[in-house]
């Protein structure tokens, strides 16, 4: 009896498999986490091998926390992060590690593109080139690894490729070919125009269906591996910033959604794109719908960061000692007594877009303790948001209220000062998952639901509400002068002290 679909989403660290049954509700998941490699400053990669190793063992084990088997699953769908390109040759093998969105070699590159070819590409594309995006990541390779064009047949996305481990076929969704930047939205294909800049050879790219296309089925191999049944119907899924938004409940034009991930990000709902050098484009889960998305490369990358380097112990638990740091942030004053963070670890997206800014403390005391460390983080990434806010503003786009998700949005403390510093409600959702979004759009193509807009609201349910507390926010409003004065002061500084790192 076919009463469940599985909802799979490679995520910054771990991928996570989940089960939700035919009224929309999770009934179980499991997660494994695997390895990032950075082999030179600013690169972040993955070995794909990894992913389909953690789908292999989380399917059975969600599947038995929800006490179902194989026979019960109607459909899979799949979500991952964008722009990770997976490249393979006429036999199919990787022929390298997975270039992550939050990779930063192909800077210069991206540089170029812009001052060559920006009203091109924002035409054709929708949106500026960046180091996160496939147009310029490609580019590099041409120039530093052209091995690898020459050889190169097929080129995946990261949730593309891992589901061709199940299935076999080739294909990517209309979010996904956008976020590569070498799609024509307005015609409908792959630009030889936007593929000639970065010197690639279009035919390596899939055909290009919407999300909740049946693009294949379990084959035998994939079966004996995963345990899933020979022929479930795999649909090709979407992104994960995508299925976040649509599993959190967001299904009308001014819907807003806060992520506290790898990355953090802002995301507005509309009804079709808002093109501006500043703001990022895709179409959406539900037909006929757009979000536009500014995002900040450093969030709960940076928590992370900071646990790993100031928290950690040998022995320690990790989430224990997440704990920890949340209690000492929760228990800080607002403002962490005069402490300020910007979370540029990894450079930065929007609002600046560029990929030699610097973190820092701007500050420091010798009042200052762990705990105020951690406010200041919390504080900072949230400021970072609020950056990046202001550029919807710029183009008509606002929120009274967002739904928050992601791995930060465990913590009540930093929604509340998410909440304070934007101005805005912030709502937790009863599931804040890709992979929920993912299950959700796998039983709209498994008949469970009668479209993707009904589905939509099996992910409105909430857990907490926090209204901006009006007094904290004009304290905020405040320091975030002093955030934005600060950033000014210190953006050339940055650029100095990178040229000094790399002996110039």
């Amino acid at each position: 009896m076919n009463r469940a679909v599985l909802g799979i989403d490679i995520g910054a660290g771990s991928l996570k498999t989940m089960v939700v049954d035919d009224q929309g509700r999770e009934r179980g998941s499991a997660s494994k986490d695997f390895a990032t490699d950075t082999p030179h400053p600013g690169w972040s990669e993955q070995n794909p091998e990894d992913w389909w190793a953690a789908l292999c063992e989380t399917v059975p084990r969600a599947l038995a926390t929800a006490g179902m088997t194989a026979a019960d699953v109607a459909a899979v769908g799949f979500s991952a992060g964008a722009h990770t390109p997976v490249i393979t040759d006429e036999s199919n093998r990787v022929l390298r590690p997975a270039i992550l969105w939050n990779d930063q070699r192909s800077g210069v590159e991206a540089r170029e593109l812009q001052a060559a070819h920006a009203d091109r590409i924002l035409a054709i594309g929708l949106n500026k080139a960046s180091p996160t995006w496939t147009l310029p990541q490609l580019m590099w390779l041409n120039r530093h690894e052209p091995e690898i064009g020459q050889k190169a047949k097929r080129v995946y996305v990261a949730k593309d490729w891992l589901r061709m481990r199940l299935t076999g076929d080739w294909h990517t969704d209309v979010t996904d070919a956008v976020g590569t930047l070498l799609w024509d939205h307005a015609n409908a294909c792959w630009s030889d125009e936007l593929c000639g800049m970065a010197g690639w050879d279009p035919a390596t790219l899939p055909p290009v269906v919407s999300p909740t296309t049946l693009v294949g089925r379990v084959t035998e191999a994939a079966s004996l591996a995963c345990g899933l049944r020979v022929g479930t119907p795999v649909i090709c899924g979407t992104s994960d910033t995508s299925c976040e938004s649509y599993g959190a409940g967001s299904d009308r034009e001014g819907a807003g959604v806060v992520k506290l991930a790898t990355a953090g990000t802002v995301s507005i709902v509309g009804t079709a794109p808002r093109v501006h050098t500043t703001l990022i484009n895709y179409p959406f889960a539900i037909p006929g719908l757009w979000y536009t998305i500014s995002a900040t490369n450093s969030c709960a990358s940076a928590h992370r960061w900071l646990r790993d380097r100031f928290f950690m112990h040998p022995g320690a638990n990790g989430s224990a000692v997440f704990a920890e740091m949340d209690a000492m942030a929760a228990a800080a004053p607002l403002g962490a007594e005069g402490l300020l963070f910007h979370p540029y670890l990894q450079g930065e997206r929007a609002p600046y877009w560029d990929p030699l800014l610097r973190a820092d403390f701007v500050g420091l005391t010798m009042r200052h303790e762990r705990g105020h460390l951690v406010r200041a983080l919390y504080e900072g990434i949230a400021m970072s948001l609020r950056d990046v806010l202001a550029d919807f503003k710029t183009q008509g786009m606002s929120m009274q209220e967002a739904r928050i998700v992601g791995g930060g949005s465990r913590s009540a403390a930093w929604r509340q000062i998410v909440a304070d510093v934007l101005g805005v409600r912030i709502v937790l959702p009863a599931v804040t998952d890709a992979s929920f979004g993912a299950a959700l759009l796998a039983g709209v193509a498994a008949g469970f639901f009668e479209s993707e807009f009904k589905a939509a609201a099996h992910g409105q349910a909430s857990r907490a509400v926090h209204e901006p507390n009006a007094a904290a926010a004009r304290r905020y409003d405040d320091l975030f002068g002093l955030y934005k004065e600060t950033q000014a002061s210190l953006s050339g500084v940055n650029h100095r002290l990178h040229a000094f790192a790399a002996g110039h």
